[in-house]
């Protein structure tokens, strides 16, 4: 069965959290397309890690996240590789 980025996605934060910090919380998206975009260009990568993308009964880790970003299906635009891992800099 082809992934679809149209289905909705639920994006979960990393389990276990050992200090306190300004993370991100669970987020429900419509579309699985803005659940990848969200977390591959405004989670800082230290939030990313450990969190888990889950689309129908299909679950994607970091790794499994960041493939369907760089799949030929990802329907939206990427940014600049750059400009995302300034961005991400400038959040930590």
């Amino acid at each position: 069965m082809a992934f679809s980025f149209d289905t909705s996605a639920e994006l979960f934060p990393a389990a276990i959290r050992k200090k306190k910090r300004a993370g991100f919380a669970y987020r429900r998206f419509d579309n699985a397309a803005d659940a990848v975009r969200f977390a591959i260009e405004e989670l800082p990568a230290d939030s990313l890690n450990g969190a888990y993308l889950q689309v129908d009964e299909a679950r994607f880790d970091q790794k499994g996240i960041r493939s369907l970003y760089e799949s030929e299906g990802y329907p939206h635009k990427r940014r600049e590789p750059e400009a995302a891992e300034a961005l991400k800099e400038d959040a930590a």
